[in-house]
């Protein structure tokens, strides 16, 4: 099967160039990219360095919280794990998510593109588990991330029997060429990108004039004080239970509405909110909350934009 995207030097963005059978070069910046496992990687050395140390802490973070298997049964349940599993809470949020997106953005996207694969870029894609749930509905899926180990990152795409890309890459540098993708995801991910405004530009120019992105599973907030601190209590129990605030890159690790506003206006996105739970239920939260002197909970919208 030939590969269904054109990658791109994440650096330059100029074309590449085939070394061998699985690696692509870059004549102007003199940069291999190889093909190792299965798995593109496109981080040119000094940001393999920069993230050295925040990819350590969130895999001893990761498996201290009971993630990732050997059984390939696991991956392909996934977003719904047996009910013991230690994270089940944090899987039934993905699960709506997950159904809210098929039903709302994808399932109006293949009904227009009347039976035509679509490109889908899976940003976050971790082990790999959405884009294979959406590589089985017969697109081209390719899944970004930083982690690559087997157990919990992109080196999990093994376990499934349908193939997507995996590729090693940044957010804010993706290795692709413009004008590619019919959708682009950010699956529980993009409140790890280091600038926001940055990384919409950068979605933008990889997406087809008519392309759609959806940010899924990211905290926003209407007070950014309860935004900030959210932050600090994650920090502090990561610093209690491992002896480090996983704080080593720096993200903000929220939104909030004014700010999903402000960014739509600078870059010229529409936005349009899909609610995976009743509103209502946040309501509730938010008022006990307000009883208890605490701060305002997260609310974790389907957000979809589309070019204004």
């Amino acid at each position: 099967m030939s590969e269904p995207w054109t990658f791109a030097c994440p650096r330059c963005r100029g074309s590449l160039e085939a070394a061998g059978q699985d690696a692509l070069s870059c004549p102007q910046d003199a940069l291999t990219f190889p093909r190792t496992g299965g798995i593109w990687r496109f981080l040119p050395p000094e940001r393999a360095r920069f993230y050295a140390r925040f990819l350590a802490e969130y895999e001893t973070v990761r498996r201290a919280e009971g993630r990732g298997s050997q059984d390939p049964a696991y991956f392909r349940a996934l977003p719904f794990p047996p009910s013991a599993h230690p994270l089940a809470g944090m899987w039934r949020q993905r699960a709506r998510s997950f159904t809210t997106l098929l039903k709302r953005v994808v399932a109006p996207l293949e009904q227009r593109r009347q039976g035509r694969p679509l490109h889908i870029l899976d940003l976050g894609a971790g082990n790999g588990w959405l884009a294979y749930r959406l590589a089985r509905r017969g697109h081209h899926l390719a899944g970004v991330d930083l982690a690559v180990n087997p157990w919990d990152g992109l080196g999990a795409h093994v376990h499934y029997d349908r193939p997507f890309t995996p590729i090693q890459a940044e957010f804010g540098a993706l290795p692709l060429a413009p004008a590619q993708a019919d959708l682009l995801l950010f699956n529980a991910s993009f409140h790890y990108a280091q600038d926001y405004a940055q990384t919409l530009a950068e979605a933008r120019r990889v997406l087809r004039p008519d392309g759609q992105l959806a940010i899924l599973d990211t905290p926003v907030y209407h007070d950014p004080e309860s935004g900030r601190r959210m932050v600090q209590e994650r920090e502090a129990r990561f610093q209690a239970r491992f002896g480090f605030p996983s704080n080593a890159i720096p993200s903000r690790n929220f939104l909030t509405y004014q700010e999903l506003a402000e960014l739509g206006r600078l870059l010229g996105w529409r936005w349009q909110l899909h609610w995976p739970t009743p509103r209502w239920r946040w309501a509730v939260r938010r008022a006990r909350a307000w009883l208890r002197g605490q701060r305002e909970p997260a609310q974790f919208p389907l957000i979809l934009g589309r070019r204004g």
